[in-house]
């Protein structure tokens, strides 16, 4: 009788260190879900903003429309 509840013991031992083991874990991962969550909204913001820079670089540099009556040559 002794070894069933030594048995029982270490089994019930076993099971709260696995728990205690898989709440860390469970905790760990959801700070690194909430850090990549944090850099994925940073890395968004960084492309949002290197869109706009691009769109007006291109704005800028962009050939303008040509209006054959205002911009006449001056030898016409």
């Amino acid at each position: 009788m002794p070894d069933v509840l030594f048995t029982k013991d270490f089994a019930l031992i076993d099971l709260q260190t696995r728990i205690s083991f898989l709440e860390d874990t469970c905790d760990e991962l959801s700070k690194i879900i909430a850090r990549q969550d944090r850099d994925l909204r940073d890395l968004q913001d960084q492309l949002k903003l290197m869109y706009q820079h691009i769109q007006a670089k291109q704005d800028d540099v962009g050939i303008a429309a040509f209006d054959l009556l205002a911009d006449r040559p001056p030898h016409y």
